[in-house]
């Protein structure tokens, strides 16, 4: 899928990066809109100098003037597409990188990998809010007064947490589940701070869960005739996989071995640079690669 929305991050950018292509592109395989307080839901906000104060009960906004929930879900949806690129993009030169040789701190590169990605982002979304007529503080109070009521929207719910958990896997930091009102989602449990081991373990056993739900769905698609080399079909099993699959392998990876994704990368952090767990962790995602090219899932 062609990137048409954001400026394409540059290898000058990124000449300081690391030799750890495996850390992006493992947890990039399984949000930065905070609130800013504001008070309208409609697409485009109307300027004080335009409406004076005694006319703001004479004020009527038509049903088309506010922002429905199908309209956070579309935004969102475009923002994860176009930004799964840029992760893509991110991984690729780190790749690049490491065959130079160049070393730097794992903190460091999720230094650099963050401020690329937020680069973009805002480059990306100011097209997007454009081209969905949308003013960004109006959608923000839209999208968390939906979020509050997740039971009633839940493809709200899943098109922003999908959104959460891409920037997750850049950042680092553990922002699915929040709102302005809720803070983030608490996570149960200490720390667990994992050895080599058991990361080579835990790796082993999240992607090939991973991998197996994702060729579920591409044989789901076929068998309902869907063409996956059809880019609109594409770009919606790329949203259901990221969620659907990421989701179960999340699951297989609590239940069987009580780990939490913000352990499992912290520990990808901590041991990218451990031969046995570098070289394990490319054998992932080459034999991942394979078998959803096999599955006749186009690449990215």
């Amino acid at each position: 899928i062609a990137i048409t929305t954001t400026s394409k991050p540059t290898t000058k950018n990124l000449t300081t990066m690391p030799s750890s292509p495996t850390t992006l592109a493992a947890v990039a395989a399984g949000c930065t809109l905070l609130a800013y307080g504001a008070s309208r839901l409609t697409k485009k906000a109307t300027s004080s100098t335009d409406l004076a104060l005694t006319d703001l009960d004479d004020e009527i906004f038509s049903e088309e003037d506010c922002i429905s929930a199908d309209d956070v879900v579309a935004i969102f949806d475009k923002l994860f597409l176009t930004m799964q690129n840029v992760v893509v993009q991110l991984s690729q030169q780190v790749q690049q990188i490491q065959m130079s040789g160049q070393m730097i701190p794992e903190a460091q590169l999720r230094q650099l990998l963050k401020a690329e990605f937020e680069r973009a982002l805002v480059a990306c979304q100011a097209q997007v809010f454009e081209e969905n007529d949308v003013d960004a503080d109006c959608l923000e109070e839209a999208t968390w007064e939906f979020m509050e009521e997740e039971e009633k929207y839940p493809k709200v719910k899943r098109a922003v947490e999908r959104f959460q958990k891409l920037y997750e896997s850049i950042s680092g930091e553990e922002v699915v589940g929040w709102t302005p009102n809720k803070g983030k989602t608490p996570t149960a449990g200490a720390k667990k701070e994992l050895s080599a081991e058991e990361l080579i373990k835990a790796a082993t056993l999240y992607f090939e869960t991973l991998t197996e739900k994702m060729v579920e769905i591409a044989k789901e698609y076929k068998a309902a005739g869907k063409d996956l080399k059809d880019p609109k079909v594409s770009q919606q099993y790329q949203m259901e996989a990221s969620s659907d699959a990421n989701d179960v392998a999340e699951e297989k990876l609590k239940s069987e071995m009580d780990i939490v994704m913000s352990d499992f990368r912290a520990a990808v952090d901590k041991h990218s640079r451990v031969p046995a767990v570098g070289q394990t962790l490319g054998m992932l995602q080459i034999k991942q690669q394979q078998e959803l090219m096999a599955a006749g899932v186009p690449m990215m």
